[in-house]
Formats: C-alpha cells, structure tokens, sequence
C-alpha cells in the first residue's frame, strides 16, 4: 500500500522514493547491466537504503512532538474502527438506527465474536473519501448517534456480552440542530449509563479522542490506548481559536493539552498505551490489530471472574479516582 506521507514524515518519503528507484534499476535489464558494468550492486545499495530509513524512522517516531502524533491520530490512511472489526471479530452483523428518529452514520456496531465469543462491538466511523467524510459527518457523531450507541450498550447489558469499543472522533457535533436535539444531554444519559453497566466494557482509543464526543462512549472497566493516538477535553485548533483567537497556534495547544498517549498514561486516564507498528498503525494495519487483540484478550480474562456488582464499583471508583491533585499551601510566615 502507497503511504501518503506526513509533512514531518517527508525525509522517509525521500528515502522511499530512492528504493523505488534503485528497484526499477534493478529490474531493467539494460540498466541493471549497465549498473553492475560500472562496480555497482543494487541489491547492495537498496539494502543499505533500507537500513538508513529504519534507523531514521526509529530516530523519527520516538521524538514526535504532540502535534506530531495528533498528525499521525488523523492520518487519512489509519486504520478506522470497522477495520478493527473486520480484523479482530466474525459474524459481524451491523445494527442501524436510534429508535427514536435517525440512523448516524457515525456511530457503528452490532454483534460479533470475538475469538468464537459473542460480543457487541461500537465506535466512530470516519470515511475514506470526501463523500464517506461527508455522509459519516467526519467521525463527529450526533445525538442520534449516541442514542444509538446506547441501544447497543443496552443489547450487550441484556444478552450478557462484553462491550467493545473504538473511539476515533474530533469531537461531537456542535451546530445549532445538534444543540437543539439535546447532544449535551444524550452525552450526559451515556457516562450515567456505561457507569452501570452490569457487563464488561474494554474501550480502545484508536486515533483521536476529542472532547465529549469521545467520552460519550468511553467509559470502561479498561481502556486501552494506540500510542499514537491523542486524547483531549477539546481538538487543538478549538484551544488556539478560543484562547488566542489563531487556528494556527494548534501545535503550541497541543503541547499544552498534554494530548499524548504517554500523557494520559501518566495521568491515569488509561490502562495500557499499545506499542503500534514503526511508523503507525497504518503502515501495518493486521500487526496493530493483533497488538489490541492480546491486549482485549488479557484484560477480558481479568474482568471475566468479576460480578457485575463488583465491575460497576471497580468501574465507578476507577473513574472517581481521576482528576486528584494536590494542594500546596503557602507556608506561613
């Protein structure tokens, strides 16, 4: 598969490039007899390519600054939560609607197994493509979504199936028709909602964790995070419009947001942060999905001896026990 590289990623892009080249030298037999005529090996020189571009790309992806990953988060090509889907779990079988009054494209799920188990699997859906984009609302869901995510929360609750989440969203919708259906409110119905649930729930922040949209459907007994994906109260360009007014003083809000896997790790907002393939998930979709596999299988493991009045206690002080800090008093005189 041809990577669309990133603007920080362009020096591997260069150094693709290259080996491309060195490879339709080394299969045309005129130039390549030409190359060996003149002492070159090209198998030789794309080996040593090879070997420059592994070492700048482990020098590369572990120096990302927080704008960086929140670039790799958004990559157009990164795998998506149907892709997980299609990866981890058979028998997918997609349900639609809210039940009450739509069908959001960008929530999707259904029932699945996981490993021959049965389970409910949900998350944002964005599109491939401007029309998909469009139709799928950019992975930003709306009240029908969330109400559609609860049904499908309630269904796991009812046939005693584990939850499986992916969250991938910039945000909720926040026009004016979603303001008028109650987005605050089905967001709000959601947290009470997952809080209780007598089944368990595995969450995995699989590219962008943005603001209420992602919290919407967040609340697990475990949640896992991509190490590059990003996990913010607001997308960076919404902290750079509202505090200095300038979209493009994201990168500066995205250091400050702490938007990091490590960073949420560190805060406790996350169980385990997954190590994703050099270069991110989307180089290697089927290794990244294998990572989260384990990690779901080990963590369903560990909540599967638990009562469902001990994983809501566990899950309600697990999420009480966020936010702590300490207060230093000025020493007094």
């Amino acid at each position: 598969m041809l990577i669309s590289p990133l603007d920080f990623e362009k020096p591997i892009a260069e150094l693709d490039d290259l080996i491309a080249e060195l490879r339709r030298i080394g299969s045309n037999v005129g130039a390549h007899a030409d190359a060996e005529a003149r002492g070159i090996d090209i198998e030789a020189e794309i080996a040593k390519v090879e070997v420059q571009k592994q070492e700048l790309m482990r020098n590369m992806y572990s120096h990302l600054t927080p704008w960086n990953e929140v670039q790799m988060a958004r990559h157009p090509q990164r795998p998506y939560s149907l892709d997980y889907i299609r990866l981890l779990c058979t028998d997918f079988m997609e349900l639609h609607g809210d039940r009450t009054n739509a069908d959001d494209p960008a929530i999707v799920g259904g029932m699945a197994r996981f490993e021959g188990e049965p389970v409910v699997v949900l998350g944002h859906q964005k599109g491939r493509d401007l029309k998909e984009r469009q139709m799928r609302n950019f992975g930003s869901a709306r009240p029908a979504g969330f109400r559609k995510a609860l049904r499908l929360m309630k269904l796991a609750e009812k046939f005693k199936r584990p939850l499986l989440i992916f969250v991938d969203t910039p945000a909720a919708e926040a026009n004016l028709m979603a303001e008028e259906e109650g987005i605050s409110r089905t967001i709000a119905v959601c947290l009470r909602e997952m809080i209780m649930l007598r089944t368990p729930i595995i969450v995995s922040i699989i590219g962008e964790g943005g603001s209420g949209g992602a919290l919407g459907i967040a609340v697990g007994d475990r949640i896992l995070m991509m190490e590059h994906a990003v996990y913010s109260v607001i997308p960076p360009e919404g902290c750079a419009a509202i505090l200095w007014n300038d979209r493009n003083r994201a990168p500066e809000a995205a250091e400050a947001l702490k938007v990091t896997a490590h960073n949420a790790r560190q805060f406790g907002l996350v169980d385990e942060v997954l190590e994703e393939p050099l270069g991110g998930a989307h180089r290697d979709p089927a290794a990244a999905a294998a990572t989260l596999k384990i990690a779901i299988l080990c963590h369903l493991a560990a909540l599967g001896g638990l009562s469902a009045d001990d994983l809501i206690d566990a899950r309600y002080n697990k999420f009480r026990q966020m936010g702590r800090w300490e207060e230093t008093l000025p020493e007094a005189e």
